[in-house]
């Protein structure tokens, strides 16, 4: 395949699996050697030269530095290894501390209507920084897609998370799905669906450069593909804002600036 056609190859670092016990948790390690050979893992499993796109997926738990692994990462872009380097789960603080070893070139957050917090410190470091943005779970997994609900909340198996997540239960889940009701007359009148609409704000946010969304069907695909088209009017982001102030859902700013 002619480079120009390849498609772009991300990837993260720095979870690492009991290979004795799968279902352990994995530990969250950020040293030098491990990363490194982390990578050269990948690079082969994925019969690639180079990474485009390699990111840290947690804060190290091991008791390595910020500065040892973000350090070990801008070594592996400056040898070429990897095209882009970034952070995933970090905060402003551990931003501009990678910052002054090596430019961070993508930050990836969690990010929807009901989980703003980013907004508030996150977002604005990075477009300050030229950093991209790449949020994750924009439809917070499942809650805005405007097909969840409470009977669903309950049938959600053990072994599900999110049977044991707060934003599924209580009143968290009643004020989230009043959130996806209010944003549906929106997306009747985009001509457009609830989870389409979802992923649309947060893109409409200034430094938002892509959302990551997942399907298990062609028909959840067919939900939100609007979503790369959708551009939400300043009409639509007050009424989500009201309707956010309204309902209480999640935390965080309630609209993008104007």
């Amino acid at each position: 395949m002619p480079a120009s056609e390849r498609p772009f190859v991300f990837t993260k670092c720095g979870l690492v699996w009991d290979p004795d016990n799968r279902r352990a948790p994995p530990r969250q390690v950020g040293a030098p050697a491990s990363i490194r050979r982390e990578v050269e893992d990948s690079l082969r499993r994925l019969g690639v030269e180079r990474i485009d796109l390699y990111q840290m997926h947690w804060p190290a738990d091991d008791g390595t530095s910020l500065a040892d692994y973000w350090q070990t990462l801008v070594d592996l872009r400056r040898a070429g290894k990897v095209g882009a380097i970034g952070l995933s789960n970090h905060d402003a603080w551990q931003l501009a501390e990678a910052e002054s070893l090596g430019h961070v070139d993508t930050l990836q957050p969690p990010f929807s209507a009901i989980r703003r917090d980013a907004a508030i410190a996150e977002l604005p470091w990075c477009r300050a920084h030229k950093t991209g943005v790449i949020v994750y779970s924009p439809m917070q997994s499942g809650l805005l897609t405007g097909s969840f609900s409470i009977e669903r909340a309950r049938l959600l198996p053990e072994s599900d998370w999110r049977s044991r997540a707060k934003e599924f239960s209580g009143q968290h889940l009643e004020h989230n799905l009043r959130l996806a009701d209010a944003m549906r007359p929106i997306a009747d009148r985009n001509e457009t669906t609830v989870a389409a609409v979802a992923i649309a704000w947060t893109l409409a946010w200034p430094g938002v450069t892509g959302a990551i969304v997942g399907a298990r069907s062609p028909s959840q695909v067919d939900d939100w593909i609007d979503a790369a088209t959708l551009t939400l009017t300043a009409q639509d982001l007050d009424e989500i804002a009201a309707a956010i102030e309204a309902t209480q859902a999640g935390s965080g700013p309630a609209r993008p600036p104007r």
